[in-house]
């Protein structure tokens, strides 16, 4: 058996996407590998409580979005933060240093159509050969899921949101 950097995509409906991104970058880093994470759609980063213990790993995540929502000022500056942010990825992508580069929430903006699909298909494909990518995000669409190596679908069976229960430290941030 070879082995190769694997494109690894968590996708679906339900809760537990980047959760499982995070325990991928805590083996990597346990093993001693450089491990890179954005995130596109968490707008404060200081107060999430992945960043904080990423932090004192020494892993790198860079927030890029605008918050869930992207609530920016017109369509026009959503697509310029969107590709903003895709370029400082796709300079992580096309390095040699990182192990691992998850890029948290990137199908929000492919959706909205903030990114060109090809595009981060084309880098994504390209990357090197070594590097591991994790992909997390609703509703992938199939071109990414035919260029994975792994895809896993989260399905919502039951969420406590639905109960009217707020989100809880710790859990959800």
């Amino acid at each position: 058996m070879t082995r190769r950097g694997l494109l690894v995509v968590l996708t679906g409906d339900g809760k537990g996407k980047s959760t499982a991104a995070w325990g991928m970058a805590l083996r990597a880093v346990g093993r001693g590998r450089d491990v890179r994470v954005f995130q596109f759609t968490k707008a404060s980063s200081a107060r999430l409580g992945e960043y904080r213990a990423f932090a004192r790993l020494g892993i790198t995540m860079d927030v890029l979005g605008q918050g869930f929502d992207w609530d920016c000022r017109s369509a026009k500056h959503c697509e310029q933060l969107a590709g903003q942010s895709w370029a400082r990825a796709r300079a992580a992508l096309q390095s040699d240093e990182p192990f691992m580069v998850i890029l948290d929430d990137l199908l929000y903006p492919l959706r909205q159509g903030w990114l060109v699909l090809d595009e981060v298909l084309q880098s994504l494909h390209s990357r090197p050969a070594h590097m591991h990518v994790v992909v997390t995000g609703r509703n992938a669409p199939q071109n990414l899921l035919d260029l994975a190596d792994t895809v896993t679908r989260m399905g919502l069976t039951k969420h406590h949101y639905m109960q009217g229960i707020a989100p809880q430290r710790g859990i959800e941030d």
